[in-house]
C-alpha cells in the first residue's frame, strides 16, 4: 500500500527540519500545533537540546481554537515571549492542523512585526513532508535575507546544473582565486544529516587544508551575522539537498557558483574486490548528496566499478542532484522488492527488518530516521581512519555472508 509504513519508521518532518536549520541562529521558532510536536523534536531529533539552548516553542493549539479560531491568543503569546527574549527573528511554521484550517501565518507574521519590531516570517510546512524540505525552505529564506541589499544587477551567469565536488573541480576555483584564499560557504549542514561526531569540523578542516577559508556554515557553528555576510564568498559547497535552495539564491543574486558533495576520503585499494558482490546490486539508503558521495568513495575504496553502488533516496530531493542510477523510493512496497535483490545494503539500523538475510547489512545510523537511538554509533566518515575502518567492516561482512 502506498504511503503506508507497516514496518519501517518515518523520517523527521519538515517542521523539525526548519527547527534544526535555525537552531543556532538566535531566533524564535514557533510550531503552530497541538502540544507534543516540540517534545518529539527536542528529545528525539535534536542532539543539541541538552547542551545548547534555543528558542523552540509550540503554540499548544487546542481543539476549540482550531474549530472556532483564536489567532489573537497566538499573537499575544508570541508577542509576550518575543518582548521578553528579544530574538533576532520570529519564524512561525504550521503543522498539519494549522495547515488544514488554513491559518494565515503570513498575516500573523506581519502583525507580529508591527507589534514587536522583530523580523517575522513563515515557511510552507505542514508536517506531511520530510525534514530536508524544511531545511531547504529555512536556508533559502536565510539566503534571501543575506542578499536583500544586493542590486538585481548581481545576477549570476553560472549554469543551474551543479558540478560535483572533486579535487579537480575545487582546484579550478582555487587557481582562479590564487594567491588569495578561496572563501567558501558550507550549505545544508544540520545534525539531522551530520551527527555531532566532528564531521562538520572535519569538512571545515578538509577545505582549509586545501587553501580555502570557511566563511560560514549553514547552519552549524556559524552565527546569524556570519550567514548574513556570506554573500561575499567565492564558492558555496552544498552538502545536502537542504542547502540547494540557498545555493540557487546566492548564485542568482550574488553570483556565487556552487559545488555539490561531501568530501569523503579517496582511498585506493591495493587489491580488487570487484567480484565481491557476485553480480548483485549494492545500495546505500539516505539523503541524496551524502549517499551519492559516499557511494563513489566506497566504489574506489572497495575496487568496484563506477556505479556499482546505487543510492536509494527515500525523501524529497531535486532531479538535478540525481546521478544516473539513483533510485527515489519513498514507500515500503517499492523499497522491499529492490532490497531483496541486494548483496550489500548500507542503511540506518531500523531498515534491517526489511532486508534479506542473504544481503550483507552494514548499519549506518541516521538521526533523521532513528533519532538519537544510535547516536553514539555514528562514525565520522570524513576522517580517513574511521572511513578505512568502515571499509574493512564492509569487507568482513561480505566475507561472512559469502556474498
Amino acid at each position: 500500500m502506498k504511503q503506508t509504513a507497516r514496518i519501517l519508521s518515518t523520517y523527521s518532518a519538515d517542521t523539525f527540519g526548519v527547527c534544526s536549520a535555525l537552531y543556532e541562529l538566535g531566533g524564535m521558532v514557533v510550531i503552530h500545533d497541538p502540544s507534543g510536536c516540540n517534545s518529539t523534536y527536542t528529545t528525539h531529533d535534536e542532539p543539541r537540546w541538552f547542551s545548547k539552548p534555543s528558542q523552540i516553542f509550540v503554540s499548544a493549539l487546542t481543539e476549540q481554537d482550531a474549530i472556532l479560531g483564536n489567532d489573537a491568543k497566538l499573537i499575544a503569546d508570541i508577542e509576550a515571549a518575543a518582548k521578553e527574549l528579544q530574538p533576532r527573528f520570529i519564524c512561525l511554521i504550521p503543522s498539519q492542523i494549522a495547515h488544514m484550517i488554513a491559518t494565515d501565518c503570513r498575516a500573523i507574521c506581519r502583525i507580529l512585526e508591527k507589534k514587536t519590531g522583530i523580523p517575522a516570517f513563515t515557511l510552507p510546512t505542514n508536517s506531511m513532508h520530510y525534514y530536508e524540505r524544511g531545511i531547504y525552505f529555512a536556508l533559502q529564506k536565510l539566503a534571501d535575507f543575506a542578499c536583500q541589499s544586493l542590486p538585481d544587477a548581481s545576477a549570476a551567469l553560472e549554469p543551474a546544473v551543479p558540478r560535483w565536488l572533486s579535487a579537480k573541480s575545487l582546484d579550478r576555483f582555487l587557481r582562479d582565486k590564487s594567491p588569495s584564499p578561496l572563501h567558501v560557504n558550507v550549505l545544508g549542514a544540520t545534525p539531522l544529516d551530520f551527527a555531532l561526531n566532528g564531521s562538520i569540523g572535519s569538512i571545515r578542516h578538509w577545505l582549509e587544508a586545501r587553501g580555502c577559508r570557511v566563511t560560514s556554515c549553514w547552519a552549524m557553528g556559524s552565527d546569524l551575522d556570519a550567514i548574513l555576510a556570506s554573500h561575499h564568498a567565492d564558492l558555496d559547497l552544498v552538502v545536502s539537498y537542504g542547502g540547494l535552495g540557498a545555493a540557487h539564491t546566492l548564485r542568482e543574486r550574488a553570483g556565487i557558483p556552487y559545488l555539490v558533495g561531501v568530501p569523503f576520503p579517496q582511498l585506493q585499494t591495493a587489491a580488487t574486490h570487484s567480484n565481491a558482490l557476485a553480480g548483485r546490486p549494492a545500495y546505500i539508503i539516505g539523503e541524496t548528496v551524502f549517499s551519492e558521495s559516499l557511494g563513489h568513495a566506497l566504489e574506489a575504496a572497495l575496487g568496484l566499478p563506477r556505479a556499482a553502488i546505487t543510492a536509494i533516496v527515500p525523501m524529497e530531493t531535486d532531479s538535478e542532484l540525481l546521478q544516473p542510477g539513483t533510485l527515489c523510493l519513498t514507500d515500503e512496497c517499492e523499497l522491499i522488492p529492490r532490497l531483496h535483490e541486494a548483496g550489500l545494503i548500507i542503511a540506518d539500523p531500523l531498515y534491517e527488518p526489511v532486508c534479506p538475510p542473504s544481503a550483507a547489512f552494514i548499519p549506518l545510523p541516521h538521526i533523521a530516521f532513528s533519532g538519537r537511538l544510535y547516536e553514539n554509533d555514528i562514525p565520522n566518515l570524513i576522517e580517513a581512519a574511521p572511513f578505512a575502518a568502515f571499509v574493512q567492516k564492509i569487507l568482513r561482512t561480505l566475507r561472512q555472508n559469502d556474498v
